[in-house]
């Protein structure tokens, strides 16, 4: 019976994000955490085969470098992970470096990506602590893999999945509960465990992706109710009108958001307005010390979790798919009615 439902999930997935034959759907454990260290271990494992592959008399010392490009916190939590597994990882771009604070994406030509050696190239398309969302896929090497973290914002839009050799996404933003991470993987990049070879890490079997694609990712016991309730999920895209239409309602809904930040005098937008993401809208109130205030007052009339993450502060307001356009509009009522109050400090 499980195996049925199983089955139907990935059906349902692949058929609203119009997934080509020539990848295979995963359901695995762990969130986006264990996927830091799943793509560096399956990655360059597929590198190091495809090195040992070459005649010997044209081979070279060769130390695959791994591309990351930062734009956020989670991005950095990414290459930070990859770190400690392998010791040629390059930061294409760090913008906190480079600007001193997230909340831009500078064009690519600024970026410093290693070329053709680059075993990937890693991004996450949607910083949900920083408000930070690629406007664009990256225009990399097509031979090169491009690796997305989608946790937060799969979904939400149309994306060509031919771009791509490995998305991931954790479920817990617009899939279903937390438990079930979803990979999206081409299957030229499914590679056996095999013990350490050319430098390359071991792959432990529960993060195999070769492992976990030929046993239909039932190769331990799964989480059947994460996948179950996440099924349901796609089955309500399904029936109102798929990724395309929830795509029209999140455009209303973050546009709405955005116009009163910018309409405001006390509301204060921290990102680019070329890549504010439509999923995480943060702001801060001048001046600061109302911040609280507004806080307490969104709580009292049910608007819960509005706070900032800790490591940035402010409000940040999560419009995630399941995120109905009303409650959009409750909180800018809330917001301007509290300008008005405040209207003395303008």
């Amino acid at each position: 019976d499980f195996e049925n439902l199983n089955n139907k999930a990935q059906k349902n997935l692949r058929t609203l994000l119009d997934i080509p034959d020539n990848y295979k759907i995963l359901f695995m454990q762990g969130g986006g955490h264990t996927q830091f260290s799943a793509i560096v271990y399956n990655l360059l494992m597929v590198k190091r085969q495809q090195f040992d592959d070459i005649a010997d008399e044209e081979k070279g010392e060769i130390n695959p470098p791994l591309d990351y490009i930062v734009t956020g916190s989670w991005s950095a939590k990414a290459a930070e992970e990859a770190k400690k597994l392998y010791n040629n990882v390059n930061i294409a771009l760090d913008v906190k470096k480079l600007k001193g604070s997230y909340g831009s994406i500078p064009p690519q030509e600024e970026w410093n990506l290693s070329g053709p050696n680059a075993a990937y190239v890693y991004y996450c398309d949607n910083e949900t602590v920083n408000g930070v969302e690629f406007n664009r896929i990256p225009d990399i090497d097509p031979s090169i893999p491009l690796v997305c973290d989608m946790s937060s914002n799969i979904l939400s839009r149309k994306v060509d999945i031919s771009k791509f050799g490995v998305i991931y996404a954790g479920a817990q933003k617009n899939i279903g509960p937390a438990g079930v991470t979803v990979v999206i993987i081409r299957e030229d990049l499914l590679t056996m465990p095999k013990p350490v070879t050319m430098g390359a890490p071991a792959i432990p079997s529960m993060l195999s992706y070769k492992v976990m694609a030929d046993h239909n990712s039932l190769y331990n016991t799964p989480p059947m109710f994460a996948i179950y309730m996440s099924d349901l999920v796609f089955e309500w895209l399904l029936e109102n009108g798929g990724v395309e239409a929830i795509e029209k309602i999140n455009s209303i809904k973050s546009s709405r958001l955005y116009d009163c930040i910018k309409n405001s005098k006390i509301y204060k937008s921290p990102v680019e307005e070329s890549v504010r993401s439509r999923m995480n809208v943060p702001f801060r109130i001048e001046p600061e010390g109302l911040e609280k205030e507004f806080l307490k007052g969104a709580e009292e009339l049910g608007m819960l979790q509005l706070k900032g993450h800790r490591s940035v502060g402010g409000i940040r307001a999560s419009i995630y798919n399941a995120m109905p356009l009303e409650g959009v509009d409750t909180l800018i009522k809330y917001m301007q009615e509290f300008e008005r109050k405040h209207s003395s400090l303008q």
